[in-house]
């Protein structure tokens, strides 16, 4: 882990002692500048869940990746720089009810003097920090979060935009570490049934709202104003990445 080169590619030159104030701007800047893609996997490229892979991978050659690899890099990162970093497995909760499988994601637990969930690669989610405490209304520009807890499993919830609350993922707070995601990983750069195989996506938060290639619609949004238009071909596809994302394939 090279601090420096890392802190440069999410544009990041701020303070670096643990505490609040840092890891709420290194998760901010992180989710501005580091994109939520699958582009790899429509290409057939593996993705190893190997620290140094994903270094080359998000910071050198200044792409983005899905939750293993950007929130395995991340905890390097908050490491290397003295923050406590667990590592744990979540389920992402189904539109028809019910949650996906243990390792479907990879979330963080920090533990500073209070406790917070952090997390850089769930695409459209929390922009900083969430204060780990039960049924808390937290809440984030125009966005609300809280946890719920049911036994064992804690469930981060979001407030949708009819003020009724959502489930986002739920987890244990049993620790784990990077290879444990790699059969899940796996599974989505391989299965038919994956979202991941199914479609493109490249998304990023920007400060007026957000920006996301989704297989061939760019879609914009600033100040809940929502723009989209269907690109014509991959040409002008690889062109909106190179523009909005700074990605060439």
């Amino acid at each position: 882990m090279h601090i420096k080169p890392y802190l440069q590619r999410i544009n990041y030159d701020g303070p670096l002692e643990p505490g609040i104030q840092t890891l709420s701007a290194l998760q901010e800047t992180h989710l501005l500048t580091v994109p939520f893609e699958n582009l790899d996997i429509s290409l057939g490229r593996e993705i190893k869940l190997d620290e140094a892979a994903l270094y080359h991978k998000i910071v050198e050659r200044r792409r983005g990746g899905f939750c293993y690899e950007l929130n395995g890099l991340f905890a390097s990162l908050l490491r290397t720089l003295g923050f406590k970093v667990t590592m744990l497995s979540a389920g992402v909760a189904h539109a028809e009810g019910g949650f996906g499988p243990e390792f479907d994601h990879l979330t963080l637990l920090v533990q500073l003097t209070d406790t917070w969930l952090v997390d850089v690669g769930f695409g459209e989610s929390f922009h900083r920090p969430l204060l780990f405490e039960e049924a808390v209304e937290q809440v984030q520009d125009e966005r609300a979060y809280r946890l719920v807890r049911d036994g064992s499993y804690w469930t981060l919830e979001q407030r949708n935009a009819d003020h009724a609350w959502e489930a986002q993922y739920h987890f244990t707070l049993q620790p784990h570490q990077l290879s444990d995601y790699t059969s899940r990983c796996r599974y989505h750069q391989t299965s038919p049934e994956s979202s991941f195989t199914q479609r493109r996506v490249c998304t990023r938060m920007t400060r007026q709202g957000r920006i996301t290639l989704s297989d061939m619609r760019l879609i914009i949004t600033e100040q809940e104003q929502r723009e989209e238009r269907l690109l014509a071909d991959e040409q002008e596809y690889r062109a909106a990445l190179r523009e909005h994302f700074n990605i060439s394939l």
